[in-house]
C-alpha cells in the first residue's frame, strides 16, 4: 500500500466557455465540481492503476461524505482530518481552444489541533505502508521542513512533489525520489533549467546528494529520470489537449507504482509519461483509467542520455 500525504484538500471547479472576456459577465456553458487537491489526483490514479492506496488529508464537515464517497468509488482509502475551516476551492476556466486558466485559494490555517492530528495520523498509516508520497503545498501553519521532517523519519521510500522551501529541505535529507518541473528545478540548484540538457545535468547534481530517484519534468518536451549512472528521457507528443491540469500529479502516481514494483527507471519514466498524457485527454482534471494509459503506452518514447 502507498499512502499519500495530501493534507492541501480542495474542490475542483471545471467551468468551460467559449472565449474567456475579463471584465465582463458571461454565462458558462457547462461546469462540474469534483474531491480535488494534488494529493487526491495522485492517490485515485495509484488505485486506477490497481495499487491500494491510503489518502490522509482534511476535510470541512460541510463536503466530509461528498468527498469521502467520491474516492471510495475510485478505490481510495480517505482518512479524513475534520477541520472547521472550509475547503479551498481550484477554479479551472476552458476555453473552448483548450487554453485553461487557474484561480488557486491558499489552504488556511485549520488550528494546532488539527495539525498535530492530520501528522498523527499519516504516522500511523505509514505503518502499513510500502511507500509514502508527499505532495503539494502545505496548509498555512506548517512548518517550511514538515516533509523533511517526514523523509527524516520515514522508514519506507519517500516520494516528494513540492516547491520552495518545502521542496529544497526535504531535497536536502536524500528522499527516494523528487520530481520538481522546470521551475522548481531552477529554483532547487539555482541554475536555469530549460531544456533537456540542463535537466540531465540537475538530476546528476541531485544523485550528487544522494536522492536516489531524481525526475524533472519539462511540460511538452517530456520528462527525464536519473537510475544509477543512467539518465532517461520519455517523451509522448498527443492531439485533442483537453485538460492538462493534474498532469503532473499523474505522471507522479505512475512514477510511485511502477518504481515500487521494481520497475527500471526507463519503463517507470513511460507508465508516468503515459498517466500524464491520459489525464491531459480527458475531461476530469487528475484522474485516468488504465484503458487509456494501456492505449498510449506504446507511443512513449524513451531513451537513454550519453555524457
Amino acid at each position: 500500500m502507498i499512502t499519500v500525504a495530501g493534507f492541501n484538500s480542495a474542490i475542483d471547479r471545471l467551468i468551460d466557455v467559449g472565449t474567456l472576456r475579463p471584465g465582463e459577465v458571461q454565462r458558462a456553458d457547462g461546469a462540474v465540481a469534483r474531491p480535488g487537491g494534488k494529493g487526491v489526483h495522485v492517490a485515485q490514479t495509484i488505485a486506477a492503476l490497481g495499487m491500494p492506496v491510503t489518502l490522509v488529508g482534511m476535510c470541512d464537515g460541510a463536503h466530509a461524505e461528498w468527498f469521502g464517497d467520491g474516492l471510495a468509488r475510485r478505490g481510495v482509502r480517505f482518512r479524513s482530518v475534520r477541520s472547521s475551516v472550509p475547503l479551498r476551492q481550484c477554479l479551472a476556466i476552458r476555453e473552448a481552444d483548450g487554453r485553461m486558466t487557474e484561480m488557486l485559494e491558499r489552504g488556511a490555517d485549520p488550528g494546532a489541533d488539527a495539525r498535530f492530528v492530520l501528522d498523527q495520523t499519516l504516522r500511523h498509516w505509514l505503518a502499513e505502508s510500502e511507500a509514502l508520497v508527499c505532495t503539494g503545498s502545505l496548509p498555512a501553519g506548517f512548518a517550511d521542513d514538515y516533509y523533511a521532517t517526514l523523509v527524516r523519519d520515514a522508514v519506507v521510500p519517500c516520494l516528494v512533489d513540492a516547491s520552495g522551501a518545502a521542496l529544497g529541505l526535504a531535497a536536502e535529507r536524500s528522499p527516494f525520489l523528487v520530481k520538481p518541473n522546470a521551475s522548481e528545478a531552477t529554483e532547487l540548484v539555482g541554475y536555469p533549467v530549460v531544456d533537456a540538457v540542463d535537466a540531465a545535468r540537475l538530476l546528476r547534481t541531485l544523485r550528487a546528494r544522494g536522492i536516489r530517484h531524481p525526475v524533472v519534468t519539462l511540460g511538452a518536451d517530456g520528462a527525464l529520470g536519473a537510475e544509477g549512472g543512467e539518465v532517461w528521457h520519455a517523451r509522448l507528443t498527443v492531439d485533442g489537449v483537453r485538460n492538462a491540469v493534474g498532469s503532473g500529479d499523474c505522471f507522479l502516481a505512475g512514477m510511485a507504482v511502477a518504481l515500487l514494483r521494481g520497475e527500471s527507471m526507463s519503463d517507470a519514466l513511460r507508465l508516468a509519461v503515459a498517466c500524464g498524457a491520459a489525464n491531459a485527454l480527458g475531461d476530469e482534471t487528475g484522474f485516468v483509467t488504465m484503458d487509456a494509459v494501456r492505449e498510449l503506452l506504446p507511443r512513449v518514447h524513451v531513451h537513454r542520455l550519453d555524457g
